[in-house]
């Protein structure tokens, strides 16, 4: 594996920033749904976070086509400003003199927006400056960072959130500044001759571009593989939350009584913890495996613990497959990442990656869909179904490894 110090410093100076910026993310973004509950009720709340999701959703798939228009590094300070107005709004409007809940949800919107609108743009940048041979490396390294960032933030939230409100949008806001900084004066410009005259009739050209990549038969089949493996995860906020909480008696744990909604806490801590231990050593071991094998293996291992947690109540049983389905996660993430970055054409690959950016969204209502589904069926069969969707997502991506094993050959 390439060392930290061999990377492009764009690599570098990225990773930091994702830190900054994820930090502000899982200090604030945890929260919300608490914030607005407590202003406009749990109804409308829920249909608003919704449709902040659904225009981020479009927003990603702008970010994604004029990213390949106009150049990464030129998106990436754009919406980062953007990004950074709208937190001191945040923080205006949630001030000691003044208390705007309408505000604050109007700019969260754009904050989720402008997350939107770079995604595409920074992973395309990575990819531009990587050699095949350093990706694996750098996207575990991305991951962790994420995952680091993302606990970090959540601590400082739990603990700052309800009673210290102001003065954490404050630093927020201060860390989004110190963010921008980085990508404005360190990161350099990886788009070959960015072409900002081609600005014209620019739905229409956006239409075309995306068509395009949705007649990529391969790409596509990926993307709907990684739409059902994904979901599995986001089960554990919603389903399996929701399970423990009505299914698993309050038992004992080195002295403490445990209920099924602290399981759930406990579950994720883990889930990070062994993110953030183990990334560095599982993902020098899977460099020295076969992909294809790694990938197929890492899916079975990550549906097998899932599925089992979707289903058990023995907090023992619960920690044990947990750790099982991280370990798959960690196969399989740097794995899936590398093929990813085959797959696009130069010219395309912010417009791909904004479509493979929907993937989350539509995980996000799979695992949403299993809560209604939880209340019909009962607990064995929505572990079969959460086990079968696992495996289908399995199939599918058995099905095209080969052909990604053609494109990454292409690339070498």
């Amino acid at each position: 594996m390439t060392k930290f110090r061999d990377y492009h410093r764009n690599v570098k100076i990225r990773i930091a920033q994702i830190f900054l910026s994820d930090t502000v993310a899982g200090a604030i973004f945890p929260f919300l749904a608490i914030y607005f509950s407590d202003y406009f009720g749990a109804a409308l709340t829920g249909i608003l976070l919704i449709v902040n999701v659904v225009i981020a959703m479009f927003v990603g798939l702008y970010g994604g086509y004029y990213a390949d228009l106009i150049g990464r590094k030129r998106l990436m300070v754009i919406a980062g400003l953007i990004r950074m107005f709208a937190f001191f709004v945040i923080t205006a409007a949630n001030s000691p003199w003044f208390t705007s809940p309408e505000l604050t949800f109007f700019m969260t919107v754009i904050i989720w927006s402008s997350f939107g609108l770079d995604g595409p743009a920074a992973e395309a940048m990575l990819i531009d400056i990587t050699k095949p041979d350093e990706r694996k490396g750098v996207f575990a390294l991305i991951y962790w960072s994420f995952n680091l960032a993302f606990a970090a933030g959540g601590v400082i939230g739990a603990l700052m959130f309800a009673d210290y409100l102001f003065i954490l949008l404050l630093a927020l806001s201060i860390t989004i500044f110190l963010s921008n900084l980085l990508v404005i004066f360190f990161i350099e410009e990886t788009l070959e001759n960015p072409d900002l005259t081609k600005q014209k009739h620019v739905l229409g050209k956006m239409v075309k571009s995306y068509r395009e990549v949705a007649g990529d038969k391969i790409f596509m089949l990926f993307v709907l593989a990684g739409l059902f493996i994904q979901s599995l995860e986001l089960h554990l906020e919603n389903y399996i939350a929701v399970r423990l909480h009505n299914e698993m008696p309050d038992q004992g744990l080195f002295g403490f009584q445990v209920t099924g909604v602290e399981m759930v806490g406990f579950l994720k801590s883990e889930n990070t913890i062994l993110v953030v231990l183990l990334t560095v050593f599982i993902t020098r071991w899977v460099s020295k495996l076969n992909d294809g094998r790694t990938m197929i293996a890492s899916i079975f291992i990550f549906t097998l613990g899932y599925a089992v947690v979707s289903y058990a109540n023995n907090i023992w049983v619960l920690f044990i497959f947990m750790a099982m389905a991280t370990i798959g996660e960690l196969m399989r993430v740097p794995v899936q990442q590398d093929y990813l970055a085959s797959i696009p054409p130069d010219h395309k690959r912010s417009s791909y990656l904004a479509v493979n950016g929907l993937l989350f969204y539509g995980a996000s209502i799979i695992s949403s869909l299993f809560v209604t589904l939880g209340a019909v069926f009962s607990s064995e069969l929505m572990s079969i179904i959460i086990f079968g969707s696992g495996l289908i997502g399995l199939l599918m991506m058995k099905r095209i490894i080969p052909r990604l094993e053609e494109r990454k050959a292409n690339i070498q």
